[in-house]
């Protein structure tokens, strides 16, 4: 019976334990996410508003349908293709600049991703930034709509693992692109869910029906050892993390890891978009 279990932690991992972003917002008592029965905290202890951060209080906006209908319909010139070998078995990447951004640079109905030293230098050259950090396998746009329209992933990635047990690459990956990731996000998705099988084995399977915060607020030993294991090696690849968006997931997380962030580049050709 452990094979099965094993397979279903590992996707569980991967929609939650990110690495950290550049500090934007202050800690404060509350936590920034959207608390589910499966987070293990209230709404009076974690939110998705960070009371203190460099422009003021913030809170996530609302996005809708239409808005990840319009992400959808735009179209990427030159998708990066989907991982063939295992970047966890590289040397370890350099970490981004505090100040780099991943933005969206559009033309008509189309886009490309472009990285620029600062958020003030991709404002200035008529680009929308994305996310921040530099661009990785997973700054798409329909990446982002997948991030946005489902803050926890743990049933749809847990139904992966039970479908792909005996762990082939490929079948991962095609399992975690049919949720909807592009098939380069999802590649990168499947080998942090690999690399955290083979380092965090034991504290998962102890903790596999565990919230996913403790008491205090902190994340529960399955996914710290995750996040301590895998994490700098997904931010370096996919680029986007739901902290370095602006976005809340079911893993309550200090404000200091988040970066404020506003999504809002209308439909293709729009005048928002253009």
């Amino acid at each position: 019976m452990i094979a099965p279990l094993m397979i279903s932690f590992l996707f569980w991992l991967g929609a939650c334990a990110q690495p950290v972003a550049d500090p934007a917002c202050v800690d404060s008592p509350q936590l920034f996410g959207t608390p589910t029965e499966a987070t293990g905290l209230g709404t009076d202890e974690c939110a998705p508003t960070c009371t203190s951060c460099a422009a003021g209080p913030w809170t996530q906006p609302v996005y809708t349908a239409a808005d990840f209908a319009d992400w959808r319909a735009w179209s990427l010139l030159d998708p990066p293709a989907a991982l063939t070998t295992d970047p966890y078995l590289q040397p370890a990447p350099e970490a981004p600049d505090d100040d780099a951004v991943c933005a969206m640079v559009p033309s008509g109905a189309t886009y490309r991703l472009q990285d620029y030293p600062t958020e003030a230098a991709a404002l200035a050259a008529g680009a929308e930034v994305t996310h921040f950090g530099v661009c990785g396998l997973c700054s798409s746009l329909v990446d982002l709509a997948v991030y946005a329209e489902t803050p926890d992933l743990t049933e749809p990635v847990r139904a992966c693992g039970l479908e792909s047990m005996n762990g082939d690459i490929s079948e991962l990956t095609a399992c975690i692109a049919a949720i909807g990731f592009t098939p380069a996000c999802a590649s990168v998705w499947a080998y942090n869910t690999l690399n955290t099988r083979d380092a965090c084995l034991s504290e998962c399977l102890e903790y596999l029906d565990a919230p996913y915060n403790e008491p205090d607020g902190s994340l529960n030993p399955c996914l710290q050892c995750d996040e301590d294991e895998s994490g700098a090696v997904f931010l370096a690849v996919a680029g986007r993390t739901r902290r370095n968006t602006g976005l809340a997931s079911s893993m309550c997380r200090p404000c200091s890891e988040v970066r404020p962030l506003v999504h809002a580049y209308g439909p293709p050709g729009s005048a928002s978009g253009s």
